[in-house]
């Protein structure tokens, strides 16, 4: 599904991601590890199309609209509610069903109760369960997490872990995070930047 040949990325002279090769397999897991600044968020970048190798050649066989990105960023509007967000989201990828698979994410990652309240009224942590929620809303095949644990409590990051565990084998992820351990039974594969 991914095919990456001595891709690099350079923003002027400072390089972003050092040239390197990548393969991942169509169901694969793929955990990304590293210190900050050696290029995970970036890798995550390419893979999403949101910034193109500066050297390289960069395959992905998955359509734009079968590719669900977790950044730094939520990428919620604050101003609306869950409900909301996710019917956005939904209608943008024309998500069959979506109000039953709305409800089915937003009572997974405990957010029900507060489906109705604007974003901007969320602690950091229900709005990673969000945006978690938009990332996986269309049934992606393609799952990009940039540190998807990040500000999540014990129950959110349990959560998390039982969902990728149902993904693992049947969508293709790459997971960036600094506690490899955590997600280590799921992978298949494993890319430490330097």
């Amino acid at each position: 599904m991914i095919r990456a040949r001595s891709v690099e990325k350079r923003y002027g002279r400072r390089r972003a991601l050092r040239p390197l090769d990548l393969d991942v397999g169509r169901g694969g897991f793929l955990v990304v590890t590293g210190a900050n600044g050696s290029g995970k968020t970036t890798l995550l970048r390419l893979l999403a199309g949101l910034a193109a190798p500066t050297r390289g050649r960069l395959e992905i066989d998955a359509d734009r609209g079968r590719l669900g990105y977790l950044g730094h960023e939520p990428l919620l509007y604050r101003d609306l509610t869950a409900l909301e967000n996710l019917d956005l989201f939904g209608r943008l990828y024309r998500v069959p069903q979506r109000r039953e698979r709305m409800g089915m994410l937003l009572e997974r990652y405990g957010l029900w109760e507060v489906r109705g309240e604007r974003v901007a009224s969320y602690s950091r942590g229900m709005t990673q369960r969000l945006a978690l929620c938009r990332a996986l809303l269309h049934e992606p095949e393609l799952i990009l997490l940039d540190e998807p644990f990040t500000a999540l409590d014990l129950e959110g990051a349990e959560l998390l872990d039982r969902q990728l565990a149902e993904l693992s084998g049947t969508s293709t992820v790459v997971l960036t995070t600094h506690d490899p351990d955590r997600v280590e039974p799921l992978a298949s594969g494993r890319l430490s930047l330097a």
